[in-house]
């Protein structure tokens, strides 16, 4: 399911919809590796935010992204909801990896600090997500938003509510 993206010849993951029997048959970790090797779409998140998923092990996930003047406020810097996106990401799917098939997640709260201003001359950033607690009803994870030097822009928390199929 890659495509080649025409700015510079690297493989990129389409975008769509995992479909429910694919949820419903693999546990997140296998269907984060196939998302991973290109098997399964990038969700449609994907076009909004940019952002490419770049390691997958049980209760850790990577997601890089390069930031954009796309996603500038009016003070010239990111909108904090761009760091929140890649760290409600990152943190979801640390979750989600280490979920049984036909489990979903959706977050219920999370705790975000932002401690620097993110420009285009960050460069690339990495969302290193951590499963905390995974228990039957709920989970917990954190995430660290992190620049190639290993600066720290923004960390955060969150608590997921877990929902069985059906």
């Amino acid at each position: 399911m890659k495509s080649v993206d025409a700015r510079d010849g690297s493989q990129v993951n389409r975008i769509g919809i995992v479909p429910a029997e694919i949820v419903s048959q693999f546990s997140g970790l296998e269907v984060l590796q196939k998302m991973l090797d290109g098997e399964l779409p990038y969700p449609p998140i994907s076009e909004i935010i940019s952002l490419r998923l770049t390691e997958v092990a049980p209760g850790r996930v990577v997601f890089e992204s390069m930031p954009s003047e796309k996603y500038y406020n009016p003070a010239g810097i990111a909108h904090g909801g761009y760091a929140m996106t890649l760290l409600d990401t990152s943190m979801g799917c640390a979750v989600y990896s280490r979920l049984g098939p036909g489990i979903r997640h959706t977050t219920l709260e999370t705790k975000v600090n932002f401690v620097r201003p993110i420009t285009v001359a960050t460069g690339r950033l990495r969302a290193i997500g951590t499963a905390v607690h995974t228990g039957k009803r709920t989970a917990t994870a954190e995430s660290r938003l992190v620049d190639n030097a290993g600066d720290l822009y923004a960390h955060g928390t969150t608590t997921m509510f877990l929902m069985p199929d059906g």
